[in-house]
């Protein structure tokens, strides 16, 4: 496939250095028995971002990290193939996937360049990896090249919010102040964050969103802005309780591939 873009070799070797932090929380998603999503661990009864019943459906993970939610499907009937752009993470993701007798096909490499035919697959889904780490104007389109007509791609990721209220240091926490403009937000380098430098991240205004789903052939369904649970606390990923109480942290979009 030639040499990697910028961003998918910078997010790599981050992932790969960091992939020791997230272990442990894969190994406790592995074991839950129904799924909770995002940072703030809103339940799946809540969400509804898996079909009860998978069974006979072919399903793709763009961006997998340690498999917990390609586990999650392959243990609803799915067969499931899981992409991450870190052999770290899917080093974990094997290892558990044995652990707990859950058959995966797991393949190192780019969501933005998926060595799967066109129509291999009925449901892609990504909470967080391809949905932030990868260009949107190449894994949307890559997304819709795999599913079947009719397929439906799932993904849960940063709102643009977050973005628009970090400060441009990189420190923490977000504020309630908009910190950067609206437009032109679409690339965010945090590897000379002031807290917790990290990799290249993607997002895209509404009207950029929507734009992008419709030339690309996708249906709306549904988007859903997620507000943190009344009792949580804490910070997570530079994001206080209270703040993802009044804003939305995490948005959902569900799509269809028109027929």
């Amino acid at each position: 496939m030639g040499e990697l873009p910028e961003h998918v070799a910078v997010n790599r070797e981050y992932w790969d250095s960091m992939a020791h932090e997230w272990v442990a929380a894969g190994e406790r998603s592995w074991a839950q028995a129904e799924p909770t999503w995002g940072e703030w661990g809103i339940p799946e009864n809540k969400l509804r971002l898996l079909p009860d019943d998978m069974t006979g459906l072919q399903a793709i993970e763009l961006g997998c990290g340690t498999a917990y939610v390609s586990a999650w499907m392959a243990r609803r009937g799915a067969s499931v193939t899981g992409i991450d752009n870190s052999a770290e993470q899917l080093r974990t993701a094997r290892r558990l996937s044995q652990q707990h007798s859950v058959v995966l096909e797991l393949i190192h490499g780019n969501a933005e360049e998926v060595a799967k035919p066109d129509d291999s697959f009925d449901f892609a889904i990504s909470e967080y990896g391809a949905a932030i780490w990868a260009d949107p104007y190449r894994w949307i389109p890559e997304a819709h090249r795999l599913l079947r007509p009719g397929g439906t791609l799932v993904f849960l990721g940063n709102h643009v919010f977050v973005g628009l209220c970090s400060p441009v240091d990189g420190s923490y926490p977000t504020t309630r102040r908009l910190e950067r403009p609206y437009f032109g937000s679409h690339r965010l380098d945090w590897r000379e964050a002031a807290d917790d430098p990290g990799g290249i991240e993607f997002t895209l205004t509404f009207s950029e969103w929507i734009k992008l789903f419709r030339a690309t052939g996708f249906e709306i369904i549904d988007l859903t802005e997620i507000q943190a649970p009344a009792d949580a606390t804490g910070l997570r990923s530079g994001v206080t309780a209270e703040w993802a109480r009044e804003f939305p942290q995490e948005h959902v979009w569900i799509l269809r591939k028109e027929l």
